[in-house]
């Protein structure tokens, strides 16, 4: 099974690749494609799609996460590339990666949860996954939305856990702070190569990536040997936004996702360590 993830040159494709080093995943074939060299294979869509390697899946990868209203409009134009990419190199699936921000505010949200982006982010991908849903299918590969949870280091806490100063977090009225779902990017790899295995002949069209259960920012943070300085939540701050995993765990039953916090921050350790 070879696997081609798009837009690898971010700080999650860093991430994931990686975790390829440090050889999660070494039974799969997986090419990271970027913009930049320092990937396996330096491409952008204005070139022939033939200097990419056929593959059974592509991971959509590439996309915006800040900016302004146009350029994280850039999500939903990519996808009809991540079809062509996918039709070209003959790929029996391609994911394309949305993310737990469509959500409103909520524990354990199911895939039939409201779409309730809080954030400009939020609403982007929520356009992207109308573009997936609108658009055409012809091109023989099937479409996956993956709503994926926070990836240690890779998220809003991230620049805090790496820096020096303590982390500060919001507290809410009960007195706690935030809770989200998190997915180790070690973790992410696996599930990214369970999901591209040609055994699963049915794939959803949308699916929750995410550890069993949420973490709280404040068990990231003491694990990372951080001191955390709280402040009042705003109003329009999010306490929880947690995702059932249900669909995904029945899918992929053999692959056990770690949601210990100190665990998580190891593996982030590990994977900055082979970049």
């Amino acid at each position: 099974m070879r696997m081609l993830i798009t837009g690898s040159g971010g700080r999650l494709g860093r991430l994931l690749y990686a975790a390829r080093a440090c050889g999660v995943a070494a039974d799969s074939e997986i090419v990271f494609q970027s913009r930049k060299a320092g990937r396996d294979v330096q491409w952008q869509p204005e070139e022939p799609i033939t200097r990419l390697p056929a593959c059974d899946a592509v991971v959509a990868l590439w996309g915006a996460t800040a900016g302004n209203a146009e350029e994280l409009a850039v999500n939903a134009t990519l996808v009809e590339t991540s079809r062509q990419v996918a039709q070209g190199l003959g790929a029996r699936a391609v994911f394309h990666l949305s993310s737990a921000a469509i959500y409103g505010p909520g524990a354990r949200l199911t895939e039939a949860a409201d779409i309730a982006p809080h954030t400009p982010y939020g609403a982007a991908k929520a356009a992207m996954e109308r573009s997936v849903r609108c658009g055409d299918r012809g091109t023989g590969a099937a479409d996956c939305v993956l709503r994926l949870a926070n990836v240690v280091g890779a998220d809003s806490l991230a620049v805090a856990l790496a820096g020096n100063a303590p982390v500060t977090l919001d507290r809410f009225a009960d007195g706690h702070g935030p809770m989200r779902s998190y997915i180790g990017a070690s973790d992410l790899l696996q599930v990214l190569c369970g999901l591209a295995d040609p055994d699963i002949e049915t794939l959803p069209d949308a699916l929750n990536i995410a550890a069993p259960v949420p973490v709280a920012m404040q068990d990231l943070a003491s694990a990372a040997g951080k001191d955390v300085v709280w402040r009042p939540a705003p109003a329009e701050a999010l306490q929880e936004v947690s995702l059932d995993t249900k669909r995904m765990q029945k899918l992929l039953p053999e692959i056990r996702l770690n949601a210990d916090a100190k665990a998580l921050v190891a593996d982030l350790s590990a994977l900055k360590g082979a970049v």
